[in-house]
């Protein structure tokens, strides 16, 4: 059987581009990899790419100059995990609460992680995850 090395990309969807590319660039400081009227592509960690797309801007087949990318599309709140270093924690707390941003609740995982979920400008979920959340992380 082949095998996967990871998860590479990660989708959102949002109703206003605009006003989600500047809340991920402001708080989470993400550099932009590329994006047009339809998405944007971050830079997370140096090892993955969260994907912003206009919602149903995508929902049709995009055509590129090497191919083609089939329809896709999400709808409600939808969810993502950003990994952080435990001792970051406190200081993710300061900065949520400095841009009044409001965390829904806090977990402490049985394995020793813990973790902070909060809400994205379309109502995403997010959620900042310390390692021991899971047997692998």
């Amino acid at each position: 059987m082949p095998s996967l090395s990871g998860v590479l990309e990660t989708s959102l969807y949002v109703d206003d581009l605009e006003r989600a590319s500047r809340f991920y660039e402001e708080l989470f400081e993400l550099t932009r990899l590329g994006g047009d009227e339809r998405f944007r592509a971050y830079d997370v960690g140096g090892r993955s790419v969260l994907l912003l797309f206009k919602r149903g801007a995508s929902n049709c087949e995009t055509p590129l100059p090497w191919g083609k990318i089939g329809p896709h599309d999400g709808a409600g709140p939808l969810h993502l995990a950003f990994a952080i270093p435990a001792e970051e924690l406190a200081a993710w707390e300061k900065e949520l609460a400095s841009r009044g941003i409001a965390i829904e609740t806090r977990i402490p995982w049985p394995r020793g992680g813990a973790s902070l979920y909060f809400r994205d400008p379309d109502n995403n979920l997010l959620e900042l995850a310390t390692p021991g959340v899971w047997a692998i992380y």
